[in-house]
């Protein structure tokens, strides 16, 4: 009885978990839809549009902050807040390569975190399946690098271009790779679609594909629903561990 006690208690507690998991994001989904309902195609940058697209990110940030506490600010609140920053220099094209270095940033400490012991590394007997994982990400990313190769040299500024965004692939599909490695769905399907979404950006951008009447909407949709995903994969992440440690001290 004690042990069907214990169990009943358990789901209890991950109900309301997942219940206040949800309010805590309501501000996010709110200032995503806020989002889409305000932009307008080919709208000029302004400070309230750079304002509502850098908002859900920014509060995405303030959710994991209040579940995680201080240890994520050098983890994913920090590589959300660098892509609050990337979002805001996108605004204006001419701001490209700052964007693009803030969210090589946050690349970096989303790579760092899926590092951490909040992650549970591969086993022994599955490392091959991994690292075949792994090839199959570097080689779409080197793909990727070679086909767009010609496009960056006839864009403004090839000179930095063309390595800055060879530099931004190799960070992007390493972030990729450690996702795969830490076995968490939530963190594998947001940065293979945080992929999708830069991937979708610079073919449209330089041009290395014709114009795209959703272009955006794939772009952003995308975007937020990675930057959710990863931010919920840290939170249960950093759950699941408090409970393996406390059972363990039990």
């Amino acid at each position: 009885m004690d042990i069907l006690d214990t169990h009943a208690y358990d789901r209890r507690q991950k109900r309301y978990t997942s219940c206040a998991l949800f309010v805590s994001l309501l501000p996010f989904f709110l200032s995503t839809a806020l989002y889409f309902y305000l932009w307008t195609p080919d709208s000029p940058g302004s400070i309230m549009s750079a304002a509502v697209k850098t908002a859900p990110a920014l509060l995405l940030a303030a959710a994991v902050l209040s579940w995680n506490g201080g240890q994520s600010v050098l983890g994913v609140v920090g590589g959300l807040v660098c892509s609050a920053v990337g979002d805001w220099c996108l605004v204006w094209p001419e701001h490209f390569l700052h964007g693009m270095g803030a969210f090589a940033a946050a690349h970096l400490l989303y790579s760092f975190t899926f590092l951490s012991s909040n992650y549970s590394a591969y086993s022994a007997s599955s490392s091959v399946c991994f690292r075949f994982l792994y090839l199959i990400l570097f080689m779409i990313g080197g793909g990727f690098y070679i086909y767009i190769f010609p496009f960056l040299q006839t864009a403004p500024d090839p000179e930095l271009l063309v390595p800055a965004v060879g530099i931004y692939v190799v960070l992007i599909a390493v972030m990729g790779a450690l996702a795969i490695r830490s076995r968490h769905t939530a963190t594998l399907l947001g940065s293979l679609s945080f992929m999708v979404s830069d991937l979708s950006l610079a073919l449209q951008i330089f041009k290395a594909t014709p114009p795209m009447e959703y272009g955006n909407a794939l772009v952003m949709v995308t975007y937020y629903s990675a930057q959710l995903l990863i931010a919920v994969g840290d939170i249960k992440a950093v759950e699941n561990k408090d409970d393996f440690s406390k059972w363990k001290r039990s």
